[in-house]
C-alpha cells in the first residue's frame, strides 16, 4: 500500500524488490497482493517483460529482482522515487547501497526507502540496526522503536549520530560542503501485532510454534542474536529411545559419501548412513546409523552391504555431486544396487536448513530411537552440530528425513515394495 500515497502524481514511479522473480511470484506474494489492491484504483497490469501497474495518472509500480550482484546495473541512470525491499536480509550490502543511489526523485516526492525483513544474525543487516537491538538478548529495544538516526557513509564507513547538526563539520574533500546526511529507523514487529493474519489464520501461530528453536526464535521471537549453535538444533533428551520398532513403518536411507580414508594428516567427513522409518502415528523412528573413513571401494562394500541387511523395502537416496564425477560416481552406485529403490539428488540449501525439518520434529518429542551400539556416536554428532568439526551423521540423518517427505512415498509404491 506505501505507493498508494503518492499514485495520482504522473511523474511518481515505485519500484519493489526481492531476491529472485519466483520470490515475486509466489501465491499470497507481492504481485497476489498488488492484485488485490491496484485495481480498485484503476491500475492497469502488465506482466510482460516485466511485472508492473500503470495508474491514471501515469504514475507507475514495478515488481523486479536482484537476482544476480550484477543485476543492480540493469538499473543504471534511474531514477526510482520510491524503492521498497522485501526480506531485506536475503540482499548484499552492494546491492543495498548501489540501490540507494538510484533512490531520486524529479517529480516532488521526497525519495524514500521501505525495506521489511526477518532477523539474521549473520546479516549485514544485523550490524546497520545494531543501535535499535539489544546485544545481549538479540531482542529489539522498545524504547529505540521508530526513532530516527542520521548517518553519513565515507567509503565503507558509516558515521552515526541522533541529529544532522552533529555530522555537519564531515565536508566532501571536492566541494567543501557538508556532505547531507540521511536519516534511518527500525521498527520492530511481532506476530501479535498482526491481529488480521492472527484472525484469518489462527493455525499460523502454531506453524511458528512448529519451527527449530533458532526459527523460531527469529520469526516468532524476532532475535537479532541466536544463531544455530550446538544444542540449540538437536538434544538427544528430545528422543526416546525404545527397544523395539512399532509396525507399519515406511523406511529411508539416507546416505552422505566420502571417499578418503583418515590418515595422520588430515581428518575428512565419513561416509555415513542413516536409516530413517515413518510410523502410522505420523511419528518417526531412526533405526540404525552408519559410518566410516573409507576407501571409494570401500565405500561401495559398505553401501551395498548395508542395503542388503535393510532389505528391498527401502527407498535409498544418494547425494549427487555436480560435475561429470559426481553423475559417473552415482551411476556406479546405482549399477552397484541394482534391484534396489535407489534415487540420487544434488543436496539443495545449506545444512542447517536441510536438519531443521528433522530438528524440528525431534524438538517436538516425534522421534524415536532404536536402542544400539551406534546411539552414542549419533547422539554425540547431532548434539555438535553445526559447531562440530564432523557433520557427515547430521548431513545422512537430513537426506533419509527429506526422503520420507518426498511425493514419491505414495501408498502404491510401498504396497510394490512390501508385494
Amino acid at each position: 500500500m506505501e505507493p498508494l500515497r503518492h499514485v495520482s502524481n504522473p511523474g511518481f514511479g515505485a519500484v519493489f524488490f526481492r531476491r529472485n522473480l519466483t520470490q515475486v511470484r509466489n501465491e499470497g506474494g507481492l504481485w497476489d497482493e498488488s492484485e488485490k489492491l491496484y485495481p480498485h484504483l484503476n491500475a492497469t497490469p502488465r506482466s510482460a517483460p516485466d511485472l508492473s501497474w500503470t495508474f491514471p495518472s501515469g504514475a507507475g509500480v514495478a515488481f523486479a529482482h536482484l537476482e544476480h550482484e550484477k543485476t543492480i546495473y540493469n538499473w543504471q541512470g534511474s531514477q526510482i522515487p520510491l524503492i521498497c525491499f522485501d526480506e531485506l536480509t536475503h540482499f548484499s550490502a552492494k546491492q543495498f547501497w548501489y540501490m540507494l543511489s538510484r533512490n531520486r526523485s524529479m517529480c516532488g516526492v521526497r525519495p524514500y526507502v521501505r525495506a521489511t525483513c526477518n532477523p539474521d544474525a549473520d546479516s549485514w543487516v544485523a550490524e546497520f540496526i545494531s543501535w535499535w537491538i539489544d546485544q545481549e538478548t538479540g531482542i529489539a529495544i522498545p524504547g529505540r522503536s521508530g526513532v530516527l538516526r542520521w548517518f553519513i557513509r565515507i567509503g565503507d564507513t558509516i558515521i552515526w549520530a541522533d541529529s544532522p547538526e552533529e555530522l555537519a563539520h564531515h565536508v566532501n574533500p571536492l566541494t567543501g560542503e557538508p556532505i547531507p546526511p540521511k536519516s534511518v529507523t527500525f521498527i520492530p514487529a511481532k506476530l501479535s501485532d498482526n491481529a488480521l493474519l492472527l484472525a484469518a489464520d489462527p493455525g499460523y501461530l502454531a506453524n511458528l510454534m512448529a519451527q527449530p528453536t533458532v526459527e523460531r526464535e527469529r520469526l516468532l521471537g524476532g532475535n537479532w542474536k541466536i544463531r544455530p549453535a550446538a544444542g540449540l538444533l538437536f538434544r538427544r533428551g528430545w528422543c526416546e529411545v525404545v527397544d523395539a520398532i512399532p509396525a507399519g513403518a515406511k523406511w529411508a536411507r539416507g546416505w552422505d559419501l566420502a571417499s578418503t580414508p583418515k590418515t595422520e594428516s588430515n581428518d575428512p567427513d565419513a561416509t555415513a548412513g542413516t536409516k530413517i522409518g515413518k510410523l502410522p502415528d505420523g511419528r518417526y523412528i531412526v533405526a540404525h546409523h552408519v559410518s566410516g573413513f573409507l576407501s571409494p571401494s570401500g565405500v561401495e562394500t559398505l553401501i551395498k552391504n548395508t542395503a542388503i541387511q535393510d532389505g528391498l523395502g527401502v527407498y535409498i537416496s544418494l547425494p549427487q555431486d555436480p560435475g561429470q564425477a559426481g553423475k559417473s560416481q552415482i551411476a556406479n552406485l546405482t549399477k552397484l544396487l541394482e534391484g534396489f529403490d535407489v534415487h540420487a539428488s544434488p543436496e539443495s540449501g545449506d545444512k542447517v536448513t536441510r536438519f531443521s525439518a528433522f530438528s524440528a520434529q525431534a524438538e517436538a518429542g516425534n522421534v524415536l530411537v532404536l536402542r544400539g551400539a551406534w546411539n552414542e556416536a549419533w547422539f554425540s554428532s547431532l548434539e555438535g552440530f553445526p559447531d562440530a568439526k564432523h557433520d557427515d551423521d547430521a548431513d545422512s540423518t537430513s537426506r533419509a528425513f527429506a526422503a520420507l517427505l518426498e511425493d514419491t512415498f505414495d501408498e502404491n509404491m510401498w504396497k510394490r515394495l512390501a508385494g
